[in-house]
């Protein structure tokens, strides 16, 4: 049965968090104490489908092949390849024609690895679970569930389906990568509303989250492509990942020199035969012009200058997962981040402490407990501060999670709200494992989503037991009858000033716990809420938020400065986004972020709906789809988006960007299946070093192709001149596959390990429209190969007008052009500035290789023999150095007069962006 099939007949609640328990169990034909029997468990199996993710039908492996051949530029490539065998040169048609099917391997195997996307969120769903069959308690996999099936959770395992909940005790899911959502979520069984978000449906358990605390009975509502994990998997499958930047650019270069190369080939074909020159003599001379004219190292050259981008990426740790992507980050506009895991650590950190009236500060980050407290901007000494340990050792003892350091990381078990209580600890010097053993605990009174604190009886090592609570303000504060004092004794508790006090932490986005002392009555063991209602002394409060990363507010600053706007977009609450963007600097020229919510998304129509893309900076409470949405709304603004991400949430959203970036420590599989890059070590900061390299790419390839197309060009011009004025030609069809053999990979190839220019991250990005040559370098490239054209014709008719030999003369033309493209080389190493002072060994290296390869053409007798050259004296070699020397200087000169130019355009460009929100959103 068809999976549209199976949801059609699937007889599911359509709202089951807005109804109660007993309704969804009717509408199921279910009972909560029985589930279902075995016998239609069975007839569900077949009816609605086996509870797993189908991998979506692709494209079948002969048109995968066929997709990476029918790229223009390869198509050209398979034309040349074509021509050179048709001519005979045996050689050079194998060469050509490995380049492409080496193109072919890997574009294939860079797909295959891409379509594991769909497979890692299948493999989430395969778990086993605890099921009611007739009554009885049954182990089966996941896969066998149906709706109607009664589930058993407790805490570490993975939800097997979507269900809703029938009973719990102090349920709470870890939902993070499914919402966004930085601190587990607390479940109950009564309903919410029905247009509650999917952060908010705290009665409903989805399948593929984690049960972090408590247990619960479950009914399942939904399995398969009905969960939510499958709605991501086919937003995933439907989001067609679009190509990058640089493949546009390239194909769409690739085409209009096609046009150019067969249309100047018909051109010459058409122009000797006019002349009268046999057809066949002019049809060798065309394809010899064709040959000359493409650029057979191009590919392969962008491969190789995009692999050393790998490369230098991972010293950098970004691994990056498809070549193109290397580009593509260079070319980013709008870098779309999520916020828990990626721009914070998903660690929860405690940033203040009100004890006896007294704030002190936390600095630090994350669960590492390395930082210190401060009280009014100074260091403390514990000793002066009372209180403040009475408050820290409350936290550490009324606690069941566990921070070990192992392997020289620290790591966290238990809840995180609880591992942030024993870090602040270790921050102010406490030693939380002795703490424990001097003051073991006797009893406890667990944590319930009903009392919202938890509370717990410790015996001193003096024989004293001791009462400690902590939980939300509000129950604490109802249930104390004094506070502490700065030396340690009873004082009224001033209620409304505490509520207060917690409340603006709570507006600044952050999440404040009290705790409290007590004593048990008659010094008993046993702990009752009786022991705790109306007789506890709260000792403090502690404010915490998931803090950013270290240097990510550096990070972002650079991303503004290089002109590529920052968007924050998670599924967690508007405040605490808020506050952790106004951390880092979101805010239009430092001031308050702008925040939308997915619910006010949701009213917005299209056009209002791209407004809102650009003029917001958080976008909180967002549905998977919407970050889709926002993704594509960039997207169709003409912009180049970055997505980061690091949960099954973001996954669509990481396909569709033009480059997916995802965490892969914290991140999940699905996540990073998705990716084209992903982060190595979770941090934003290599999202801003991956733009920097990436950068230096694109500057590279430019470099090379506009290199190596006068080569081309000119080669081209002097084949077509010579026909039409019925001349002999300077250059035989040999020499010119030696010229162009030779010259792209020893010479061009260089170019690859060009270090990155100066204030490469002070200039704005390029705007995507922009086509991979501009109109300056077009004219730099016709300017070259009319020097080009120029030199060679010179040198071969003073050769022969001086008596040497037609092979004299055609030597001289060759190295005119070789030692040409030498100096024009030395002068791409910038495209605007003139040559700077750094050190590139490759180059300096290639030069000389190739100096040595024309000494062997014009002297060495084999090689005389084989492209028909011969030696050449002094005065051919002065030609030569003339030529070169001209070569450069006219390229300089051309920079010097456009410089200016270039220079105050840039400038108006950086100054135009600057008025508007993050640089250059706005075009």
């Amino acid at each position: 049965m068809r999976a549209a099939e199976m949801r059609a007949a699937a007889p599911l609640v359509d709202a089951p968090h807005s109804a109660t328990a007993d309704e969804v169990l009717v509408a199921l034909r279910s009972d909560s104490s029985a589930g279902l029997t075995p016998d239609e468990s069975r007839e569900r199996v077949s009816r609605y489908g086996r509870n797993e993710l189908p991998r979506a039908a692709g494209p079948g492996v002969l048109r995968r092949w066929w997709n990476q051949i029918r790229n223009p530029l390869v198509l050209v490539l398979v034309a040349a390849g074509t021509t050179t065998l048709a001519i005979g040169h045996y050689v050079d048609s194998a060469v050509i024609f490995g380049v492409v099917v080496l193109n072919a391997i890997v574009g294939y195997v860079q797909e295959s690895r891409a379509r594991q996307a769909l497979d890692a969120l299948t493999r989430l769903v395969r778990t086993d679970c605890t099921v009611l069959r007739a009554g009885q308690r049954h182990t089966v996999p996941s896969a066998e569930l149906v709706p109607g099936d009664v589930v058993m959770l407790e805490a570490g395992d993975r939800v097997p389906a979507d269900a809703r909940l029938l009973a719990t005790r102090d349920l709470e899911c870890d939902e993070s990568a499914l919402t966004g959502e930085s601190l587990p979520a607390a479940k109950t069984t009564e309903p919410v509303p029905e247009r509650a978000p999917l952060a908010s449906r705290s009665c409903l358990v989805h399948s593929g989250t984690l049960v972090t605390r408590g247990t619960a009975r479950a009914v399942v509502v939904a399995t398969g492509l009905d969960t939510e994990i499958g709605a991501v998997q086919g937003m995933v499958a439907a989001a067609e990942a679009p190509p990058t930047p640089l493949t546009r650019k390239l194909t769409k270069f690739s085409k209009q020199l096609t046009v150019a190369i067969v249309a100047v080939a018909v051109v010459t074909f058409a122009a000797g035969v006019l002349r009268g020159s046999a057809p066949v003599e002019m049809f060798i001379a065309a394809v010899a012009l064709a040959v000359a004219a493409i650029p057979e190292g191009l590919p392969a050259v962008v491969t190789v200058v995009l692999a050393i981008g790998v490369v230098r990426m991972s010293r950098r740790r970004a691994v990056v997962r498809h070549l193109p992507a290397v580009e593509t980050l260079g070319s980013t506009t709008v870098i779309c981040s999520d916020k828990t895991g990626t721009i914070t650590a998903n660690e929860m950190t405690v940033v203040d402490v009100i004890a006896a009236g007294e704030v002190y500060s936390v600095s630090g980050t994350g669960f590492s407990p390395e930082g210190e407290l401060n009280h009014r901007d100074s260091p403390i000494d514990l000793l002066g501060h009372p209180a403040l340990v009475e408050c820290l050792v409350t936290a550490v003892l009324c606690n069941d999670a566990e921070l070990r350091h192992e392997q020289g990381r620290w790591h966290a078990v238990g809840d995180p709200t609880e591992v942030a209580l024993l870090t602040v600890a270790g921050k102010a010097g406490l030693d939380w494992t002795v703490l424990r053993r001097n003051a073991a605990r006797v009893d406890e009174l667990p944590f319930e989503s009903q009392r919202r604190m938890m509370a717990t009886l410790n015996r001193e090592s003096d024989g004293t037991v001791i009462g400690h609570a902590k939980g939300a303000v509000e129950r604490i504060v109802e249930w104390c009858d004094s506070a502490m004092a700065p030396d340690e004794s009873r004082v009224p508790l001033d209620t409304d000033a505490v509520l207060e006090r917690a409340h603006t932490l709570a507006a600044q986005g952050l999440r404040v716990l009290a705790c409290a002392r007590f004593r048990p009555r008659d010094g008993t063991p046993a702990l009752d809420e009786q022991d705790v209602r109306g007789r506890m002394m709260l000792v403090g409060l502690i404010a915490m938020h998931d803090a950013p990363r270290e240097g990510v507010v550096e990070a972002v600053a650079a991303c503004h400065q290089a002109g590529v706007a920052v968007k924050m977009i998670t599924g967690d609450h508007p405040e605490t986004a808020r506050r952790v963007a106004a951390e880092i600097g979101l805010g239009a020229r430092g001031g308050e972020p702008a925040v939308v919510t997915g619910a006010e998304l949701a009213q917005l129509a299209a056009d209002a709906f791209d407004v809102a893309a650009v003029d917001t900076d958080v976008f909180a409470r967002v549905s998977p789809a919407q970050k889709l949405d926002l993704v594509e709304a960039f997207q169709r603004q003409g912009h180049v988006v970055a997505m980061t991400g690091d949960g099954i949430n973001d996954a669509p959203a990481l396909r569709k960007a033009d480059i997916g970036v995802a965490m892969g420590t914290v991140g999940t599989e699905a996540a990073r299946d998705a990716s084209d890059m992903v982060l190595a070590d979770d941090d934003f900061t290599s999202i801003e070093a991956a733009v920097e390299e990436g950068r230096g790419v694109f500057d590279n390839l430019r470099k090379f192709i506009t290199w190596i197309l006068p080569t081309n060009v000119g080669q081209g011009l002097v084949i077509l001149t010579a026909v039409v004025l019925g001349m002999t030609l300077p250059v035989l069809p040999v020499q010119v596959l030696w010229i162009n053999m030779t010259t792209a990979v020893v010479l061009g190839l260089t170019l690859a390990f060009e270090a990155k220019e100066p204030g490469i991250m002070l200039r704005p990005p390029r705007p995507p429209r922009r086509p991979l040559l501009t109109t300056d370098l077009v004219r730099r490239i016709l300017l070259v190969s009319a020097v080009l054209v120029a030199g060679a014709f010179t040198a071969f008719q003073l050769q022969q007008h001086s008596g040497h030999s037609l092979d004299v003369a055609r030597t001289t033309a060759i190295n005119v052009i070789i030692f040409a493209m030498i100096a024009f080389l030395l002068s791409c190493r910038s495209l605007e500035r003139f040559i700077a002072f750094r050190v590139n060994w490759w180059l300096f290296g290639g030069i000389g290789l190739m100096v040595l390869l024309q000494l062997a053409l014009t002297y060495a007798p084999v090689m005389q023999v084989l492209f028909h050259t011969a030696a050449i004296g002094a005065d051919g070699w002065l030609l030569v150095l003339a030529f070169t020397a001209l070569t450069y200087l006219v390229v300089e000169l051309d920079k010097a007069l456009w410089r200016h130019k270039d220079t105050r355009a840039e400038r108006v460009t950086v100054q135009q962006g600057k008025g508007h929100r993050h640089g250059t959103f706005r075009r």
